[in-house]
Parts: structure tokens; C-alpha cells; sequence
């Protein structure tokens, strides 16, 4: 009857593997897919579109009331599409200078994200995550101004629209990738959500500022 032996593993000599020095672990980088990087491109370069225009309207205003002459920007169009207005209003400088000086900042550095996205950048987590802060930063002060529009000043302009919606839909899918990449904590249901409809969101809450837009006017838009 033979003896069956357990061999302590403690004793057994470490293989020569063991004594090398282990590898830190590869810091995680993440690329996107080309419609995403399209979107940043598309998104980026009209709020830069909407920030440069209304940039040169700012300057044409001040110029004009310098020279003692009236500006009437050309997306003035009736009492309640009124860029000038906006543009005059005290919430148009929030920072101490014109709000679109900050967004050829801010857009500019989405279109160079996106761009760099096209050509095979791969970002780490927290990267994504603070480019996902900017986003939110933004959609939180859209929503601002959004209210200072309609409820304080009392006029739209369609640049700023503009700027609006290209803001949220920056946000939403680049909320999206995060979560469903797992840079973002998020239960199973949320990333499957988010990875066959993505655009819902987005679409909710631009659907959700036209209907404020649409009651606030509501006697101007049917009269």
C-alpha cells in the first residue's frame, strides 16, 4: 500500500519568474468609435460657429454705441428673437467678459478632442472623466442662461441656441461612453440603455427647452 505524500508548497523553490520584478500593470487607455469623434467634431465646431458670431455682433454693438449709432444684429428678428437684447443683458458677461469668448475656448478644445479621436488617440479614464466634467459644466450653465432668457431677459437668441443644443448632445453621448466604457459607475441596466439608446436623452431634454420655449411665447407664437 503505497503512502501518499502532501508536499508543502511553502517549501517548493520559487521559480525564476518569481524573483523578477513584476510588471506595473499597463495604465488603461480608451479610443472611441468614429461616430462619436464625428459628433465632438460636428458639435465643437458649432459652438464655435455660434460663439464666433456673436463675438463679432458683441464687438460691432460696442462700436456702434461708441460712435452713437445703432447695431441690430442680424438674428434680431422680432421681440422675442432678439439677439441684441440678449447680448446687452448683464448675464451675457457673467465672468466679467462676453460669454462667447469662453466658448471659443471651450468648443475649440472639443473640436481638438474630436479631431484627435479621428486619428487613433487613445485617452485614460481620467481624461475621458474630465472632459466629461467640462461637458457637464457647460450643460449646467446653458440651463442658466436658459433660464435668464426666458424668464429675466425675456428674449431668445439663435446663436445661443445653438451653442444649447450642441452643449447637450456633447454631454449626453460623451455621459454615455463614460458609463458604458465603466469609467463611470453605473449599474448593468443603465450602460445596456445607453448602449441601444443613447440618443433619448438628448432628445428628451432638447424636447423639454422647446416646450418652455414654446408655453413662455405661448400668445406671440399663435397670435
Amino acid at each position: 500500500m503505497s503512502k501518499t505524500t502532501v508536499k508543502d508548497v511553502a517549501m517548493e523553490p520559487e521559480s525564476p519568474r518569481s524573483h523578477s520584478p513584476e510588471r506595473a500593470p499597463a495604465r488603461r487607455t480608451e479610443g472611441s468609435g468614429r461616430a462619436l469623434a464625428l459628433l465632438l467634431v460636428i458639435t465643437g465646431a458649432a459652438g464655435v460657429l455660434a460663439a464666433w458670431v456673436i463675438t463679432l455682433d458683441k464687438f460691432k454693438l460696442l462700436e456702434a454705441k461708441v460712435k452713437g449709432e445703432t447695431f441690430v444684429p442680424g438674428c434680431s428678428l422680432n421681440p422675442v428673437v432678439s439677439c441684441g437684447s440678449v447680448m446687452e443683458s448683464d448675464q451675457a458677461s457673467v465672468f466679467g467678459f462676453p460669454n462667447p469668448m469662453l466658448g471659443l475656448v471651450t468648443y475649440g478644445i472639443v473640436v481638438c478632442v474630436g479631431v484627435s479621436l479621428l486619428a487613433g488617440a487613445r485617452f485614460p479614464r481620467w481624461y475621458w472623466l474630465t472632459f466629461n466634467a467640462g461637458t457637464l459644466f457647460g450643460t449646467v450653465f446653458c440651463a442658466w442662461l436658459m433660464f435668464q432668457s426666458l424668464y429675466r431677459i425675456n428674449a431668445l437668441c439663435l446663436w445661443c441656441c445653438l451653442a444649447w443644443v450642441a452643449t447637450i448632445i456633447m454631454f449626453w453621448y460623451v455621459t454615455s461612453f463614460n458609463v458604458r466604457q465603466g469609467f463611470l459607475p453605473a449599474p448593468g441596466w443603465l450602460k445596456g440603455f445607453f448602449g441601444e439608446f443613447t440618443w433619448v436623452p438628448p432628445v428628451l431634454h432638447i424636447g423639454i427647452i422647446g416646450m418652455l420655449v414654446l408655453t413662455r411665447w405661448w400668445d406671440f407664437w399663435t397670435g
